[in-house]
């Protein structure tokens, strides 16, 4: 893979090329994928969504907006340090325009939206979408779908889904957010199709990053960028190698941003978070340390000093590997490379304990799957007997409260499905749960 090609400026639906040079250099393009994104109604609706506990009533637990906000500075941050050398090492780059901080812009971007298609309630939520087709009512619809297709609801993946937000035209918008090309390939994590699964242990197999109704645009991205194609028998390619970055960011801040909340929270005894992230830090100020009288000023130094040091690491390893990520022989995650990996999954191991699975976490993972179930249940009932043509007339009260851009016309049961699993992932959690009890007849 090229760099010239793989930082194209080209925004997704754009019939020309747009040299880096003749930018505004007020605003320069990559700043602008970053603007639009923070604009969109998708990215608003992450400020009420599950990052680790569920419809928390305190107010110091991460939600998907302000950790999306924390990754994309931790990702800016490895996208310019980054930046640097590889202008040093591609000097052409610099002839075209590009800086350090062009680099910085489009990891920035990328990472600020990489949660944006996740559904409400958290994993549990792209789970509840999964099984209720898999095990669920929508079980029935099987034998009407190609086998992609149905893989696609089965395995409902929220990377896929905010490629479809990021792409998808609208009536009278073409393009979706018209976002550059380099910033799309960024955020394309998993550049492949749902089928096959997992075909290789390579870390860009691990899930899959497009729908079938975003195939046209998948591809259409993937030529732009000069990607490497993985499989000939599949619609598969290597990674952006930008999207490595996204991807540390991303497991930086949850690894050690998600086990500071459950610190903060109780679940985590503080002693814990001395002795785990502590084995990050070479070199902590242990008398700085307890000179601060709050639990959360205390994790929050060591949380800052942890994720230096990561960051550090990341950087490092990119760097040292540049060519085997442009040709696509490097299988890893960053992290999974660096040398404190048994330190990171002691961490992981002890948040999974604590947290993910701890009973004020699971009891609202519980209700989520019943609330998306349902939702799923009732409005996809609803559109389709509307295609058929024998609506009830409570189909017909339910069609109402759905919005218009959910009802597309469309001969295709998939397409019709896709609808309103999309309508249902934006929403909220707080939203998503007014919504079943209205149409449960539990709040008027």
């Amino acid at each position: 893979m090229d760099w010239e090609k793989l930082l194209s400026l080209k925004r997704f639906g754009d019939t020309e090329k747009r040299p880096r040079i003749a930018q505004d250099e007020t605003r320069l393009g990559f700043d602008v994928d970053f603007d639009r994104i923070i604009f969109s109604s998708a990215f608003r609706s992450l400020q009420d969504k599950t990052q680790v506990i569920p419809l928390s009533e305190t107010d110091f637990v991460h939600t998907r907006l302000t950790h999306s906000l924390e990754v994309s500075v931790v990702g800016r941050t490895l996208g310019r340090r980054v930046g640097k050398v590889l202008l040093e090492r591609h000097p052409n780059l610099v002839g075209l325009g590009y800086t350090f901080n062009d680099f910085g812009a489009i990891v920035a971007a990328a990472a600020v939206m990489h949660d944006i298609g996740n559904p409400p309630f958290g994993h549990s939520g792209e789970k509840a979408i999964g099984e209720y087709f898999a095990t669920g009512k929508g079980l029935n619809y099987k034998e009407h779908l190609t086998s992609k297709e149905y893989q696609d609801l089965i395995d409902f993946e929220g990377n896929a889904n905010g490629f479809k937000i990021l792409t998808e035209s609208r009536e009278g918008i073409s393009g979706g957010l018209r976002l550059s090309y380099a910033t799309l390939g960024a955020f394309l994590k998993y550049p492949k199709e749902s089928l096959p699964k997992k075909p290789t242990n390579h870390i860009a197999d691990k899930k899959y990053g497009f729908f079938q109704s975003e195939k046209e645009a998948f591809i259409d991205v993937m030529n732009e960028l000069g990607m490497k194609q993985k499989s000939t028998s599949a619609i598969s390619f290597y990674r952006h190698p930008l999207a490595y970055l996204v991807e540390a960011a991303d497991d930086i801040c949850y690894t050690i941003i998600d086990f500071e909340d459950g610190i903060n929270l109780g679940l985590i005894d503080e002693d814990y978070a001395l002795e785990y992230l502590s084995k990050l830090i070479k070199n902590i100020n242990r008398d700085k340390y307890y000179a601060l009288q709050h639990t959360t000023d205390r994790t929050a130094y060591i949380r800052a000093i942890a994720i230096s040091a990561l960051i550090e690491e990341a950087v490092d390893i990119f760097l040292v590997n540049e060519e085997s990520i442009l040709n696509g022989s490097f299988e890893k995650s960053l992290l999974d490379k660096c040398k404190y990996e048994a330190q990171i999954n002691d961490i992981i191991k002890i948040s999974i304990e604590k947290i993910y699975n701890s009973k004020e976490v699971l009891e609202k993972e519980v209700a989520g799957y019943r609330i998306i179930a349902d939702l799923l249940d009732v409005f996809v009932t609803a559109l389709n007997n509307k295609f058929n043509g024998n609506s009830s007339n409570f189909d017909k009260l339910v069609l109402n409260l759905l919005p218009k851009e959910y009802q597309t016309e469309s001969d295709t049961l998939y397409k019709r499905i896709m609808q309103i699993c999309s309508y249902v992932s934006r929403m909220s959690d707080s939203y998503a749960i007014r919504m079943h009890k209205k149409l449960t007849g539990n709040s008027i």
